[in-house]
């Protein structure tokens, strides 16, 4: 039975969240093709401007058929009949007394499922053309729009400031149309009065696309409406950050927790194409954790290192959190916190919503993807005191310049002058070179025995 399998039946809003992710491509097509909604592509959590326009954001990756669709689709038939908080009870009932190991055998394979397609969309991606020097998010992005592009009626892309993935959203010209562009200005020019009235005219720009392919008018209600929700689901999020995964008692062992935080970094990329649903789940998913840890329901983590894990966003190995885990430690990834994309954007009838998009757009850019290394050192140091952290473990994607090339200088950073204990491992693609990184993590959990 898998870490995550032996904790996770005991939360229904985490089977809620894998049934809507597993299960998207019938979803969509429901929303495409009965509801003529439009899907537009999205990555990197940016999906409010899609929403507002009455459009279904999709990380292109959910319109993949997944291994378990059929057989989450029979534990979704059972809830309709005991809903899903009593369908969680009899699972975790059930589990107790070794009856339904097939379900262990789905929970187990949540996580796995999605790393295998992640790797299938990766060697798309190399086949048709991206050069394999690239880091792993961006060939398997391209991949995902080889496969699945027909299916998408725009793509959004934020052009942020970074050479390479800007190449890349440059590149889906050829694979998805037609391509809706809101310009980051460069980083020379901060976040000056320019700067902002040239990120307002880009999203004013975007948000004219998007209403001549939907239909719709995106009005300032509209907007407000979309950013109330993502602020919730923000401070949710941020809740399970600093409130849960800072404790000294989990509610469930550290390897489930850690599975469940990657579950929301990757499905927090379109909010599952459900804004509300997706707050009403992570919502749930708080009430859940606080009354097990109520109940004392969990583990005891009190004398178990935390340790940040980052960034994993552009592609990373889970087995690294179990691995974690075994030698005693429990991983935290954060990298939505540290690259700035869950702070608010402040709604008020006496401010402009586009204005607020617009300064929310340009502080992520600075303090997150494709900054100067001291602004994301910095975010890195602060996001490391927040969350407590003991050790922290970069993780080197392999052709990635933007944030690749500060390691040296962030490893000085926490080993030298925070005296908190880091170190870097490689990572190319799901899978691979697992016995060296056990290895160099073996040797690394050593400085807190």
């Amino acid at each position: 039975m898998s870490l995550y399998a032996d904790d996770v039946v005991s939360f229904a809003s985490v089977l809620k969240m894998s049934y809507n992710f597993l299960t998207g491509k019938d979803y969509l097509k429901r929303k495409k093709t009965r509801e003529r909604k439009k899907l537009i592509s999205v990555a990197l959590g940016f999906p409010d401007l899609v929403f507002a326009a009455g459009a279904i954001p999709v990380f292109p990756i959910r319109m993949e058929t997944f291994k378990l669709n059929t057989v989450l689709l029979a534990l979704n038939s059972a809830t309709s009949v005991l809903g899903w908080d009593l369908t969680s009870k009899a699972l975790d009932l059930a589990r107790q007394f070794d009856i339904l190991k097939i379900v262990d055998k789905i929970l187990e394979e949540v996580i796995g499922s999605i790393n295998e397609k992640y790797n299938n969309m990766y060697d798309l991606g190399v086949k048709n053309g991206v050069p394999s020097e690239l880091c792993y998010g961006i060939n398997a992005l391209y991949g995902m729009h080889i496969s699945k592009g027909n299916y998408m009626d725009a793509n959004l892309n934020f052009a942020m400031r970074c050479g390479e993935w800007n190449k890349f959203s440059e590149s889906l010209k050829s694979t998805t149309s037609p391509q809706i562009w809101v310009e980051i200005p460069p980083k020379e020019m901060g976040n000056s009065n320019k700067a902002l009235e040239l990120m307002v005219n880009n999203i004013n720009n975007a948000i004219t696309q998007l209403e001549n392919i939907t239909g719709n008018i995106v009005t300032e209600e509209s907007l407000n409406k979309q950013f109330r929700i993502g602020n919730q689901v923000k401070r949710f999020y941020k809740t399970i950050l600093y409130e849960i995964c800072t404790t000294d008692f989990y509610p469930s062992n550290p390897a489930t927790l850690a599975e469940i935080l990657a579950l929301l970094t990757i499905s927090f990329q379109d909010y599952n194409s459900n804004a509300q649903r997706y707050l009403d789940n992570i919502g749930h998913l708080i009430q859940e954790m606080r009354m097990r840890i109520r109940k004392n329901i969990g583990t005891d983590v009190s004398g178990t290192p935390r340790l940040l894990f980052t960034p994993i966003f552009s592609g990373w190995d889970p087995k690294v959190h179990e691995m974690i885990y075994d030698l005693g430690g429990r991983i935290i990834y954060a990298d939505w916190d540290i690259f700035g994309l869950l702070e608010e954007i402040p709604v008020s009838s006496k401010l402009d919503p586009i204005e607020s998009y617009a300064k929310f757009l340009l502080d992520a850019s600075k303090k997150g993807l494709g900054c100067d290394k001291e602004a994301l050192t910095q975010s890195y140091v602060k996001a490391a005191k927040d969350l407590k952290i003991d050790g922290v473990i970069f993780n080197q994607v392999s052709g990635c310049p933007s944030i690749s090339n500060i390691y040296t200088s962030l490893l000085d950073k926490f080993n030298d002058d925070l005296e908190i204990p880091a170190i870097v491992i490689k990572f190319k693609k799901i899978g691979e070179d697992l016995d060296e990184v056990k290895g160099k993590l073996t040797n690394f959990m050593n400085n807190f025995k």
